[in-house]
């Protein structure tokens, strides 16, 4: 059985999913730019021994985020 307390969690949940989709179409640009000095820091952090798993990982990430991946 689900409480009302749990569907205003659910609701605020969704609204903040919401927002933060909004946010991130908004500035698809920014957010790639993000996830590459991210994947970066891993990849100088690991001693460039996962190279190719984080270069997917990013690319991944990029494609999935806002209206579109930009060019690097």
């Amino acid at each position: 059985m689900v409480t009302a307390g749990r569907e205003g969690y659910r609701t605020g949940m969704n609204d903040f999913m919401d927002k933060a989709k909004n946010l991130a179409d908004q500035h698809d640009d920014k957010v790639d730019q993000a996830i590459d000095k991210a994947g970066d820091q891993v990849d100088k952090r690991t001693g460039e021994k996962y190279s190719g798993q984080i270069d997917k990982g990013v690319d991944y990430a990029q494609q999935h985020t806002g209206e579109g991946d930009t060019d690097r």
